[in-house]
């Protein structure tokens, strides 16, 4: 392991965790240049690309991966929240296969979807009536497709920093890429500011699309009174209230809706409750839902060849019925909520700046910011640079998360893990601390 002199800067310092990183993964960076060929950057999900080249991973077990290189990891990004059940959990895997035997693309109703959407709809009091999609982006495109019909409305009010899928980000404002709604952007957490725009855009306002914490844009938690007052104000101008719960829903049984006591119109739903395969959903009350009854004349429609494909609906039914229990949801929540408070506590003992957000089984780590953080806005002071050197420092230690220091937990990950990861943050703070910011 390297060490850092006390008059090198955090250029050196990150200068040389990228030379050990490329001397460290001729294989990855191999698969780099050879998907370079065929697919622009080498890629085809922008999420998983950093520099110098991505790791490529060759396997997954439990609570772990394996790059190309032969490197193994605690997985501690889980795929993104979607791997909540890590890697061939065994209850899973059973269901697939069952799934398998019986045929893969049947084109037709089955009893697999009924039996899911009945779980879906007992976890969530506020989903009376659900339809499935294949991610959680066309579960948000759909929710807000269906806010549009409802009301006859066009405004869309969003969060500045807000992440709803490929085709919804407003990281900096937006992206040219978006569905181009006419969309107003709130300040997350801003409540008088918010409540404000909501009551003057009320006439023209569809939906207001709002997650309960802010993933992509930082694992920023939404106050209680913010969420409560946003309900409050939609329901007073007739605007749709829809949750994007695809990430938090992990926060209970329930999803956060159910921890603050706070009941959407609509509800959108992915990653891992789908058991890991590809799944998306949106629900809500049965009012709006029931337009797209196809018995009804006036029925909205909505394909998806793969909408009940029959791995995501049996990977789906055996995660929530026999994995993710309820008990097993609060365990998990109170791990993760033990482990970042872990680590603000080494930050703060080691003189470092650095602040560990999140909520549950979700963090993600801020260096730089000193202040308190409740929009993204709280982070233009962020240190890109030392986030990147902890990021490689990680990598190099046995830690694998997402590039802009986020973690979720997986079920197979234990106490050991945990134990672990509070170990190498600490060991990276000694190491490095005369180069991060104080």
């Amino acid at each position: 392991m390297s060490v850092t002199l006390p008059n090198a800067s955090l250029d050196d310092a990150l200068g040389e965790a990228r030379v050990r990183y490329v001397r460290a993964n001729p294989a990855s960076h191999g698969v780099h240049d050879k998907a370079c060929r065929t697919m622009p950057g080498g890629n085809t999900r922008t999420t998983l690309f950093h520099g110098p080249f991505p790791l490529a991973m060759e396997s997954g077990h439990g609570g772990r991966l394996r790059d190309v290189d032969g490197h193994d990891y605690v997985d501690l990004i889980g795929e993104y929240s979607a791997a909540l059940y890590g890697h061939s959990h065994p209850a899973i895997r059973a269901a697939i296969d069952a799934a398998l035997a019986r045929g893969v693309n049947l084109g037709a109703h089955g009893a697999a979807e009924a039996r899911l959407a009945q779980l879906v709809c007992a976890r969530f009091p506020s989903i009376e009536l659900v339809r499935f999609t294949n991610s959680g982006t066309e579960a948000n495109l759909m929710a807000v497709a269906t806010a549009k019909a409802a009301t006859g409305r066009r405004r869309v009010m969003v969060m500045n920093g807000g992440y709803h899928g490929g085709l919804m980000y407003f990281g900096g404002g937006g992206s040219p890429v978006n569905v181009p709604h006419d969309y107003v952007l709130a300040r997350y957490n801003d409540l008088d500011g918010t409540v404000a725009l909501i009551e003057a855009n009320g006439p023209e306002l569809a939906c207001i699309v709002v997650e309960p914490m802010l993933g992509a844009g930082g694992c920023i938690p939404g106050t209680p009174a913010f969420l409560a007052a946003v309900r409050d104000a939609a329901r007073r101008v007739g605007a749709v209230l829809i949750f994007d719960e695809v990430m938090t829903s992990r926060m209970s049984a329930g999803g956060r809706q159910q921890l603050l006591g706070i009941a959407p119109d609509m509800t959108t739903l992915g990653k891992y409750i789908g058991g890991g395969m590809s799944f998306g959903a949106f629900g809500g009350c049965a009012d709006l839902m029931a337009l797209y009854d196809p018995r009804r004349a006036d029925a909205l429609p909505h394909g998806g060849t793969f909408n009940n494909n029959v791995l995501s609906m049996a990977a789906g039914h055996a995660g929530l019925s026999e994995v993710f229990t309820p008990a097993a949801a609060e365990a998990l929540f109170a791990r993760g909520e033990a482990l970042r408070a872990r680590l603000n506590d080494a930050a703060r003992t080691a003189g470092i700046a650095a602040q560990w957000t999140g909520l549950g089984s979700m963090a993600c780590v801020h260096f730089g910011v000193t202040g308190p953080i409740a929009s993204p806005a709280d982070l233009a002071t962020e240190d890109k640079a030392a986030l990147e050197l902890f990021f490689l420092d990680m990598l190099h230690r046995g830690f694998y998360l997402a590039r802009r220091g986020m973690i979720a937990l997986n079920l197979m990950l234990g106490d050991a893990e945990c134990e672990a990861f509070a170990a190498a943050w600490q060991d990276f703070l000694a190491e490095r601390q005369p180069v991060l910011p104080g």
